[in-house]
């Protein structure tokens, strides 16, 4: 009986250790996913460092701009950054890793109503490269390893379209970019023969569609789309999710999921920035919703 009391006294202890610290916290850590250069992507930031301070009662808001998909996702795992936004492969591996680490509250919806992209594989204009036939025995580049866009759906979909052949045999070598911008940047250098890289699908590929990495380097100025054909296109993918630390004190993530849900209206401007292009707004979703792609990364690469 006093073995089960002190137990219970002891867990209760722990209980409102963890409650006073979710409750003191202090600074408010963003993780932001690499492939974009750190400049721009603290610039695309900057506006939840102002804003958020005052909605959630914190002192600031630190931004961590992880060199790769990784450095967030081992943020996330080891308890280090309070929020991110992932690509539904991020969290996948997250979720085989710790399912209790992060819980996924929101993510984008398109401008055709949609809640998901695609992957596209891009080629130089000039390379002569116009469909998959044409690839057969050159170099590939994937975005990242952690990527749903950049590699996990490609290695999976492709052989479909490849005549059943994987992608490691029907390619001459594949290789990483180190993030979709540079990735993208690679193809037009000549470095990869064509790559993979994400976009909504919505709207016109000479603009780069409405939204996605191309969208993103066409209106930084960093990439003209007439220097690129489009050799192929993967089948929706689940938009990723807005993830936040799941030990976080309730309050500050209802507080924090309704500032996302209005940011849309309430500062178009900051909803762009931090997004890359057009979206109508964000949905709740849950774990469920990524089932089908943290089966398919379990099956093909593990956690």
């Amino acid at each position: 009986m006093f073995k089960k009391a002190l137990m219970g006294a002891v867990a209760l202890a722990a209980l409102a250790v963890g409650s006073a610290q979710a409750e003191d916290l202090k600074d408010f850590r963003i993780g932001i996913l690499g492939g974009e250069n750190e400049a721009d992507r603290l610039r695309n930031f900057q506006c939840m460092v102002d804003k958020l301070p005052g909605v959630l009662g914190v002192e600031k808001v630190s931004l961590f701009p992880a060199a790769d998909y990784d450095g967030v996702i081992q943020g996330l795992l080891g308890g280090t950054l309070d929020y991110a936004e992932l690509g539904a492969s991020g969290y996948a591996k997250v979720y085989l890793e710790n399912p209790e680490a992060v819980d996924p509250i929101l993510t984008t919806i398109q401008t055709d109503g949609s809640t998901g992209y695609h992957s596209v594989m891009v080629a130089r204009a000039d390379s002569g490269l116009t469909s998959l036939n044409d690839l057969k025995g050159k170099k590939l580049g994937f975005a990242d390893p952690d990527s749903t866009s950049g590699y996990l759906v490609p290695v999976v979909t492709l052989p479909k379209d490849l005549g059943g052949v994987a992608v490691k045999d029907y390619f001459a070598e594949t290789g990483f970019g180190g993030g979709h911008e540079n990735l993208v940047l690679e193809v037009v250098k000549g470095t990869f023969d064509a790559g993979t890289t994400w976009a909504s699908g919505v709207g016109e590929f000479k603009d780069g569609y409405t939204s996605g990495n191309l969208r993103k380097m066409v209106d930084k100025g960093i990439l003209d789309m007439d220097d690129l054909v489009e050799i192929w296109k993967s089948p929706l993918i689940p938009n990723g999710p807005i993830v936040v630390r799941t030990s976080m004190n309730d309050d500050m993530k209802t507080k924090f999921k309704d500032f996302m849900l209005a940011l849309p209206e309430s500062d178009p401007a900051c909803f762009s920035a931090i997004q890359g292009g057009d979206f109508k707004g964000f949905t709740e979703v849950t774990p469920a919703f990524y089932q089908p792609i943290i089966d398919v990364r379990k099956a093909q690469i593990g956690s």
